[in-house]
């Protein structure tokens, strides 16, 4: 017997991996530390994903790539590593035979934007004390 590729089992298989949980430390629980930075959203590209997203409700991937200005490659991995953490959503599908793949942000991205956002401004805060 040969197995198919998406039969039930490879499906389960799938939907039971665990998402990786987004990589957030603190320093002596010192939230403005900027080693407590979620480093999953802190990347350039990703950063540019979470933060397009969070102002359009759902982007194409070509729509996606081209405010970018980034290449197919390039979006692909870090949409997935997005995807894997549950910030942004992707929809596979068809326009007529042309393959769609649409984004959104999630209510977990949207939440993982705002912390990011509020560390980032405590942290220039922190600077301008110091200043």
């Amino acid at each position: 017997m040969v197995a198919k590729r998406g039969t039930s089992a490879a499906v389960s298989k799938a939907s039971e991996r665990a998402a990786p949980s987004p990589t957030l430390t603190t320093v002596d629980g010192n939230e403005s530390s900027p080693l407590a930075l979620d480093r999953l959203i802190h990347e350039r590209i990703r950063l540019a994903i979470v933060s397009t997203l969070a102002v359009h409700e759902m982007l194409t991937f070509n729509e996606l790539k081209a405010l970018l200005e980034t290449t197919d490659g390039n979006l692909s991995v870090h949409a997935r590593k997005l995807e894997d953490a549950r910030y942004v959503a992707c929809v596979k599908g068809y326009d007529g035979r042309i393959p769609r793949t649409e984004y959104r942000l999630t209510a977990t991205g949207r939440q993982a934007l705002e912390r990011y956002l509020s560390h980032m401004e405590a942290l220039i805060r922190r600077v301008g004390e110091k200043g």
